[in-house]
């Protein structure tokens, strides 16, 4: 790795001791599989009665053993290095399995023995880089057509820069995965060399590639020459990106879009954009009494490829908020936008709105904010990302449609996309497909690790005084 390059951000405790990696050792793990599978043809061509299962007996024991065994070699297969933490646990787990025998917990020794080989084998993490924000800012306001390009500054990421430091990708890793977030940002002519570098790291540390939201521009980036191995792309919805210098409510097709707009000017709601790291104290707590209200998430965050963290901390740079007020000048709602490529992109992140809040609000704030755009000579507006837009249009849905829509709405709990897209299309603005590429035989786990990296819940932090704040303006509410 190049001296001064932000790579895999290992944790304490990750120091390697064992790299596996090579191909003498891709042998030693395919042999010591095939020992494990003639132990237990052997095992079970003995004949052994029932009660020589229990969990005190040999069998028992020898399957135990032959488990630990399976997992190492599995580790072994994926490359997975041996680091000094995961050879302590594994040695806990061994000496724990061997006093719960001596004290006759048989089933329990048995466990941990087994449990040795995955303790020894479990995957690295790479921890988030928070401290790279200048950098990465740097890149992101440099990347242009990229409306997912703001959201790599988000605090949870890891990243891997290019040798020059001119390009990066940003990405987290889950149970052996290493989940990167959109396209790379920075110079393009630098991305097929740093997705072959990055790809050259996840092998050396046992990590499988995913890429969501991944652009169809830059799909070819992902070939089987970058990677490795051959890369499925899956379709999974479309850019809602709205071209600001041309954007007009003018025609039949806007008609709703006009509707709900006028509402909000009848019910005398104005509006005013705000730089996020400008807020006074004052502001701040108004808006923090709308994200409390709100149903957006408001005690907790969410999201990982299209979504930042820090709301109203004025953490990020290139962060602006819309604010919406009433007649009577109270804060009814407002969107967090970020942008890139020298303010020419604008990406909507979260909106907030206070329950009640009048009809139309959310249409108004993102058109007056596609207005103040196109003042400032943005050319490009990405309101949100529409999600299987295909699946909501089609009337006529066969089969495999109809599970794939049922399916959709089991998330509605979490985010009711077919009502998000229901919205969006007031805008007629859809863009080029986004994809998620993995291999085909990672997709159950990969399910499992995106739907937690997109949907588990973390913790909203306001600041001490920003919560003093928000419970008097509650209260005065």
């Amino acid at each position: 790795m190049a001296p001064g390059r932000i790579g895999t951000g290992r944790r304490p405790g990750e120091r390697v001791l064992i790299r596996l990696d090579s191909s003498p050792a891709r042998w030693v793990g395919v042999l010591t599989m095939v020992c494990v599978v003639c132990g237990l043809i052997l095992l079970a061509a003995r004949g052994h009665q029932p009660a020589d299962w229990r969990a005190g007996g040999r069998p028992a024991w020898s399957l135990a053993l032959m488990a630990a065994a399976a997992l190492i070699a599995r580790g072994i297969l994926l490359r997975r290095p041996v680091t000094a933490a995961h050879a302590l646990a594994a040695a806990a787990a061994l000496l724990a399995g061997l006093a719960a025998h001596f004290l006759s917990a048989s089933l329990l020794g048995n466990v941990l023995l087994a449990g040795t080989g995955l303790a020894l084998m479990w995957p690295t993490t790479a921890r988030p880089q928070p401290g790279a924000l200048p950098q990465v800012w740097a890149l992101v306001d440099a990347t242009r057509r990229d409306p997912l390009a703001p959201f790599a500054m988000e605090s949870l990421k890891s990243y891997h820069f290019n040798a020059e430091r001119t390009a990066a990708v940003a990405y987290r890793t889950r149970l052996g995965f290493a989940v990167i977030s959109g396209d790379p940002i920075g110079e393009e002519a630098a991305f097929n060399e740093l997705v072959g570098d990055f790809a050259r790291v996840c092998r050396s540390r046992g990590w499988r590639i995913i890429v969501l939201g991944c652009s169809e521009g830059r799909l070819a980036l992902w070939r089987k020459q970058a990677v490795g191995h051959p890369m499925l792309r899956v379709p999974i919805g479309r850019d809602v990106v709205v071209d600001v210098q041309r954007f007009s409510m003018v025609g039949r097709r806007f008609r709703n879009l006009r509707q709900a707009v006028q509402r909000t000017h009848n019910a005398g709601v104005s509006t005013e954009v705000v730089d996020e790291q400008q807020l006074g104290a004052a502001l701040t707590a108004e808006l923090a009494a709308v994200l409390c209200a709100s149903h957006s998430g408001a005690r907790t965050e969410r999201g990982f490829c299209m979504n930042l963290d820090c709301a109203l901390e004025g953490r990020y740079p290139g962060v602006q908020l819309i604010i919406a007020r009433d007649s009577g000048g109270r804060v009814q709602g407002f969107h967090r936008y970020a942008s890139a490529g020298h303010g020419s992109e604008v990406s909507l992140d979260v909106p907030f709105r206070r329950p009640g809040a009048p009809n139309g609000i959310d249409e108004r704030l993102s058109v007056d904010m596609i207005a103040h755009a196109k003042a400032h000579h943005a050319q490009r507006l990405s309101l949100a990302f529409a999600a299987f837009p295909e699946i909501f249009e089609n009337r006529n849905r066969g089969p495999l449609h109809g599970v794939f829509y049922l399916l959709i709405h089991l998330l509605d709990p979490l985010i009711a996309l077919e009502s998000l897209y229901r919205y969006l299309r007031k805008f007629h603005a859809l863009g080029e497909r986004r994809y998620a590429v993995l291999s085909a035989h990672h997709i159950p786990t990969a399910l499992v690790v995106l739907l937690s990296l997109e949907f588990m819940p973390r913790r909203r932090h306001l600041r001490v005084a920003d919560r003093d704040d928000v419970k008097t303006n509650l209260r005065q509410h």
